[in-house]
């Protein structure tokens, strides 16, 4: 029998999602472990999750300061090897900031912060957090940023849009993708994309905080739960977890 993911929750200063993430891990059933962005190892973990809130140094630029914390390494290096990794909101632009995922997360368009639940297109239900999701379905999450606005150069978003790497969209309860859906001027309505091999999310919307139907909805639940189908399909992070 394997035993339940072990998930690292990295937690830098300014972090205040991370308990989101540890409590939500909780539901599932997985073995969440905070991690400090001082230490150079992971542990043991099966899964690494950036959460939201800030980092040190955003005053300078979202996510330009933490990118350097040590912990940094170890993620990168974790990514690299094919390790599944979620980074939300903050997490999503220290993953930018790192080189991980391509791209940068600037200001709001209207220099606004937003808190609201957003209604998001699926766009590819590919890789290691949304293999339970598909392709074209509406779900809603909450946001929670004054710094969301993706923005890559063209070349770069064509690409992203050739190899089926954008996977979420603001849009419309209908799932219509339009300017007054989009609440932070995101290019291409851009809410989340993939790395190359689909293990690594970046995502502006807050999954940990759509978890219950207490609390507005369970969509968020159904990313989260994707990672255990993902985990048993790899024959390596399965045999870490025997």
């Amino acid at each position: 029998m394997t035993r339940a993911p072990r998930v690292a929750v990295i937690v830098f200063p300014g972090t205040w999602s991370d308990r989101d993430f540890a409590d939500v891990a909780g539901l599932i059933g997985w073995d969440a472990r905070l991690v400090w962005h001082a230490d150079a190892d992971l542990g043991d973990a099966d899964a690494v999750v950036l959460p939201g809130g800030f980092a040190h140094g955003d005053h300078l630029r979202t996510g330009a300061i933490a990118r350097f914390s040590p912990v940094m390494r170890a993620v990168e290096a974790f990514a690299a090897a094919g390790g599944a990794v979620l980074g939300s909101c903050n997490g999503f632009q220290i993953l930018t900031e790192a080189g991980i995922l391509p791209g940068v997360l600037l200001r709001n368009d209207h220099l606004e912060f937003r808190c609201d639940w957003q209604p998001l297109r699926v766009e590819h239900a590919v890789g290691a957090w949304l293999g339970g999701l598909t392709a074209g379905e509406v779900i809603r999450l909450p946001i929670s940023h004054g710094e969301g606005r993706y923005y890559a150069d063209e070349a770069t978003l064509d690409q992203l849009e050739a190899t089926g790497r954008v996977v979420l969209r603001y849009a419309e309860e209908d799932g219509r993708v339009t300017p007054d859906a989009n609440p932070n001027g995101s290019l291409r309505s851009i809410a989340g994309i993939v790395n190359e091999r689909g293990n690594v999310l970046g995502l502006m919307p807050h999954p940990e905080r759509a978890a219950e139907a207490e609390v507005g909805g369970t969509d968020g639940l159904r990313i989260l739960r994707a990672l255990d189908g993902w985990l048993v399909a790899q024959p390596a992070a399965a045999e870490r977890r025997l």
